[in-house]
C-alpha cells in the first residue's frame, strides 16, 4: 500500500446511520419509479436517503439519464455513453414536484459532455417547469460544469432557480487526483459566471472531506469560493462507495467540522452546513429557509 493511501481504520461510531422503510419511504420510491425517474440519492448511494426520504418526503431528481460521461473516483454514479435526451423528463419532474407539494426542489444532473450545451437545456427546462406547475416551490440547481461555456450558463441562469449550485468536491491540489476531467478554476469560474448573470441567485458549492486535504487547504478553498460569489457552502466526510473507488484517508470528527463551520462564517458565508453525513442537498428545503428568514428582511416580514 502506497504512502499516499494509508489504511483507514472502520467507520467511526458518528457515521452510523439509521435506516427509515416508513410509508413515506415506500410511497416515495414508488412515485419515482412511476415517473421513470433518477434520483442522485440512489445512484450515489447517499447515507442519508432513508432520513430524507423517510422524514421529510425529499429527494434530489437527477436528470439527463443514469450514466455520466466522466469517471470521478470518488462517485458511484456509472460511467459511459449516456442515451437519447428525453425532452419529457422535465414535465414529469415538474409534476412529481407539483405531486409531492414540495416547497423546495433539488435538480442534479449527470455530466453530458456529449451535448454541446452540457445539458443546460433540459436542465433549464426543468426549473421553468417546476415553477410552471409548482410555484410555491424554489428550486436548486446542482449543474455539471457546463464545461466553463458563458452561453450553456446563461441558459441555465436565465431559467432564474433561485440557488445556482456547482461542487468544488475538493480542494486545488486534489482536484486532479479526484475529478475525471474537471478543473478547479473552471468550477470556481462556474461559480462566478452564474452570479455575475444572476446577482438575485444563491450561489452555493460543496465540498467533501477525507480525500487527503490540510485544514488550511479547506480554508484557501472557503476564500477562493467567497471570491468568486458563492455565499453558501457545504461541508460532508467523503466515504468510499466500493473497494474501486479512492480511499479514505481521514474521518473529520464532529468537533471540526463544527469548527470549520465557525470559521466559514467568519470568513462571510451567509451558511454552511458542516457535519460528517452532510451532503449537497443535505435538508436543502430547510436551509434556504433558514437563509431567507435571516438574509432578506421582507421575506421575515412576509411570514411574520
Amino acid at each position: 500500500m502506497s504512502d499516499r493511501e494509508p489504511a483507514v481504520q472502520r467507520k467511526p461510531e458518528w457515521l452510523r446511520i439509521h435506516l427509515n422503510t416508513s410509508e413515506s419511504f415506500r410511497d416515495l420510491k414508488v412515485l419515482m419509479r412511476s415517473k421513470r425517474l433518477n434520483t442522485v440519492c440512489e445512484e450515489a448511494r447517499c447515507p442519508n436517503m432513508h432520513e430524507c426520504w423517510g422524514d421529510h418526503r425529499t429527494a434530489t431528481f437527477m436528470i439527463l439519464g443514469d450514466t455520466c460521461t466522466r469517471r470521478c473516483r470518488f462517485c458511484a454514479v456509472k460511467t459511459g455513453l449516456p442515451g437519447a435526451v428525453d425532452w419529457g423528463e422535465p414535465q414529469r419532474v415538474a409534476e412529481s414536484v407539483a405531486e409531492m407539494q414540495l416547497r423546495h426542489a433539488v435538480i442534479t444532473m449527470v455530466n453530458r459532455d456529449d451535448l454541446a450545451d452540457g445539458g443546460a437545456a433540459v436542465l433549464a427546462a426543468t426549473v421553468g417547469a417546476i415553477h410552471e406547475h409548482a410555484a410555491e416551490c424554489s428550486v436548486e440547481v446542482l449543474s455539471s460544469d457546463l464545461m466553463g461555456d458563458k452561453d450553456a450558463i446563461g441558459v441555465l441562469a436565465a431559467s432564474r432557480p433561485e440557488i445556482m449550485s456547482h461542487n468544488i468536491e475538493t480542494t486545488r491540489r486534489l482536484t486532479r487526483v479526484v475529478r475525471s476531467r474537471s478543473d478547479y478554476y473552471r468550477s470556481l469560474s462556474f461559480l462566478r459566471i452564474a452570479k455575475e448573470l444572476d446577482p438575485e441567485a444563491v450561489v452555493k458549492s460543496s465540498m467533501m472531506l477525507g480525500l487527503g486535504e490540510t485544514r488550511d487547504e479547506v480554508l484557501e478553498s472557503m476564500d477562493d469560493l467567497l471570491t468568486n460569489g458563492a455565499t453558501v457552502m457545504n461541508l460532508g466526510q467523503y466515504l468510499q462507495p466500493s473497494k474501486t473507488h479512492i480511499p479514505v484517508q481521514k474521518y473529520w470528527t464532529p468537533e471540526e467540522f463544527a469548527e470549520l463551520k465557525e470559521r466559514a462564517l467568519e470568513k462571510g458565508f451567509d451558511h454552511c452546513e458542516a457535519g460528517p453525513l452532510v451532503r449537497s442537498s443535505y435538508h436543502a428545503g430547510e436551509q434556504y429557509e433558514s437563509y431567507r428568514r435571516r438574509i432578506h428582511p421582507l421575506y421575515r416580514e412576509a411570514q411574520s
